[in-house]
């Protein structure tokens, strides 16, 4: 069984989750306080980590800072509904997902299995890899064996959503990918109402590769669209996919 320690205070919510989530294959654990919460993460045998933003003692987001700085275990925050500075913040600092309470419970679920789904490097229908395991477009090389990114010949650090976000991309290079279409294939669930994940990840892929490349924006936004990786021709790119 998958075993998640829930970080929040609310003990109510917490003897809730651990007797739904039972039913759906998970042992759930929970800690009230963000010191404690950091500790135990750090000492035991967890799958994710459910962390509420607001906590007593340290913040979520002091905890998130701490586990990051640590591990690489998947972490889905709890956030206020309606506050987008939270889930952004949240993002950016390098949790995995975010859901806004309350929340539905079967949504919790689905979301820890998207996330997990992407933490144990699960292929997903798209994009569908085969081929060579080595993708280089540009400046930028993949190597889907070992899920590192290089750019200019510089190592780039990115997290396996930010991997399979820009895997998505380059291989759709010089096309418009919607947020719908990017939401689903990368997180694994449907865009909601005010839903910046995306966003927020293509924002940090362009700061780790550079905004542009050849003086021309690498990834483009297009107004109520989607996305494009900016495809320069095959012979300046030495693109191989």
């Amino acid at each position: 069984m998958n075993r998640i320690l829930l970080i929040d205070d609310d003990i109510e919510l917490g003897e809730l989750l651990t007797e739904y989530m039972a039913s759906e294959g998970f042992t759930v654990e929970s800690v009230p306080d963000g010191e404690e919460g950091v500790k135990q993460a750090l000492s035991g045998s967890y799958t994710l980590v459910i962390l509420d933003v607001m906590l007593p003692g340290i913040s979520g987001f002091e905890v998130l800072r701490r586990l990051r700085a640590a591990t690489t275990l998947p972490v889905l925050m709890l956030t206020a509904r309606g506050d987008d500075v939270d889930r952004i913040v949240g993002l950016e600092m390098g949790a995995d997902d975010y859901l806004p309470k309350p929340f539905n419970s079967r949504e919790l679920v689905a979301r820890i299995r998207a996330v997990l789904r992407r933490a144990s490097k699960e292929p997903g229908e798209f994009p569908t890899r085969t081929g060579p395991q080595k993708l280089k477009i540009g400046d930028i090389e993949m190597d889907f064996g070992t899920l590192e990114v290089s750019c200019q010949g510089e190592p780039v650090d990115m997290t396996a959503v930010e991997f399979k976000l820009l895997e998505v991309l380059v291989r759709k290079a010089g096309t418009i990918i919607s947020r719908e279409e990017l939401t689903a294939a990368v997180l694994g669930r449907p865009l909601s109402p005010y839903d910046r994940s995306i966003d927020v990840h293509v924002s940090k892929i362009r700061k780790k590769l550079g905004h542009e490349i050849g003086g021309i924006e690498r990834i483009k936004s297009v107004r109520n669209a989607g996305y494009l990786y900016v495809l320069h021709s095959s012979r300046e790119n030495g693109q191989s996919l």
